[in-house]
């Protein structure tokens, strides 16, 4: 009984440390799994990695043709064979094809292959930027959870103390029923709240784990530290966005792809040449033959009206892409300067709460418990004081919410870490 007893309480005392030791990450190793696990990246790493694959053999030939046969050889097997009257007919031929492909057109096939795979790899750096957005965007939620969650605490604590007391001062008529029931109330309503944010966090938690390609349920605190940046002389210059938008360099990239697409339009105008030879067994006296030939593909104008037609239209999809980089860009730096005077608009209110608003009404709650203490006030200004500066105090953190918010999405239109 003893021993079994023992093992309890170790399991206990491990399962505790392994609690207090739970991991805890920071926003930038969050970031740095999501890059090497995220299966969405991964993917896009497969898919260069085939594309450069493909690109090896750009500059491959066509296969040989061979072919064997009889080669104009009568029907009448007799006459195959020598006689006084005829040296015989027929031979059985084989034959060998090759077609050399143009070394420019070869040229153009291989740079094309070969810059493929930068597109994609532009693409995976626009996908790693709006999953770092979604990661961050759950940290600072998580963050300011974790907040309000101490807040919720402190006055549960709070109210506990005041509902204790309030029941001993009524028994001397000290205090009066309303004010308790609202109390409870008060107190009734934080429990709901805590049990909502923690519920909030759990699911901050889940997509995070998702995120990271790990155990939905893993359990891990995150680093509450957090850095609120300057945006105030923040410049949306055009020409910087394109410089670090990867969507839009995609579309640069794209456009290089195209026009390399057009010079290996323009070398299939080119002629291509093989080389055929065949040799001949011939039947009865008739000496062996051979037949060398080359060869040459004409482009002519009938031949040539597609790729005429796709240089056309690869033109025109170059252009559309020049007016979609343009609106990209203009939205992004409309964007941008909204958002930078709405963050710098959220920070001026939240200074002031939290150097004027809530220091006030800290002050007004202190003085309200200091009067019902010494019995020359009544609770429910103690009540009234309390909710509305717990109510500043979450309103402060819903304003801290929405510069974090805010700083993310503006880090997003800029893709800066």
């Amino acid at each position: 009984m003893r021993n079994s007893n023992f093992y309890i309480i170790i399991g206990c005392l491990l399962l505790n440390v392994s609690t207090l030791l739970a991991q805890t990450l920071s926003l930038d190793e969050i970031l740095t799994i999501i890059k090497n696990n995220n299966p969405q990246l991964k993917m896009y790493d497969a898919d260069i990695q085939s594309m450069d694959a493909a690109a090896k053999g750009a500059k491959s030939w066509m296969a040989p043709e061979i072919s064997t046969g009889f080669f104009m050889t009568p029907y009448n097997t007799k006459m195959w064979k020598a006689d006084g009257m005829s040296p015989g007919m027929g031979s059985y031929m084989i034959g060998f094809t090759q077609m050399i492909p143009n070394a420019s057109r070869q040229k153009a096939d291989a740079n094309y292959m070969n810059a493929m795979s930068s597109v994609e790899a532009e693409n995976k750096k626009y996908t790693i930027n709006q999953l770092n957005a979604l990661a961050k965007t759950n940290y600072y939620q998580w963050l300011v959870l974790d907040k309000q969650t101490k807040i919720v605490k402190e006055n549960l604590l709070l109210l506990e103390y005041m509902i204790k007391s309030m029941e001993i001062r009524y028994q001397y008529n000290m205090d009066k029923l309303p004010t308790y029931y609202k109390a409870k109330s008060s107190y009734n309503e934080l429990q709901s709240m805590e049990a909502m944010l923690r519920n909030n966090i759990a699911q901050k938690r889940i997509v995070l784990n998702t995120l990271m390609a790990r155990d939905k349920d893993a359990v891990f605190e995150i680093d509450t530290n957090y850095v609120v940046k300057d945006f105030d002389t923040l410049i949306s210059d055009t020409a910087l966005l394109a410089q670090n938008r990867s969507d839009v360099k995609a579309i640069d990239k794209t456009i290089e792809l195209n026009q390399l697409k057009v010079e290996t339009e323009k070398a299939k105008l080119l002629p291509e040449f093989g080389i055929k030879y065949d040799h001949m067994f011939a039947f009865g006296d008739v000496p062996q033959q051979f037949s060398l030939m080359g060869m040459v593909t004409l482009p002519m104008p009938w031949s040539t009206k597609m790729n005429k037609s796709n240089i056309n239209s690869i033109k025109i999809k170059n252009e559309s892409l020049e007016w979609q980089k343009q609106m990209i860009l203009n939205e992004a730096s409309g964007m941008i300067t909204g958002m930078s005077s709405e963050f710098a608009t959220l920070k001026k209110q939240y200074d002031i709460a939290e150097k004027s608003i809530i220091p006030a009404l800290r002050r007004n709650y202190d003085t309200a418990v200091l009067a019902w203490q010494n019995n020359t006030g009544d609770l429910f200004v103690v009540l009234d004081a309390w909710e509305a500066l717990n109510m500043a105090q979450m309103e402060k953190l819903n304003k801290l919410q929405a510069i974090l918010n805010t700083q993310v999405e503006i880090e997003k239109q800029l893709e800066t870490k």
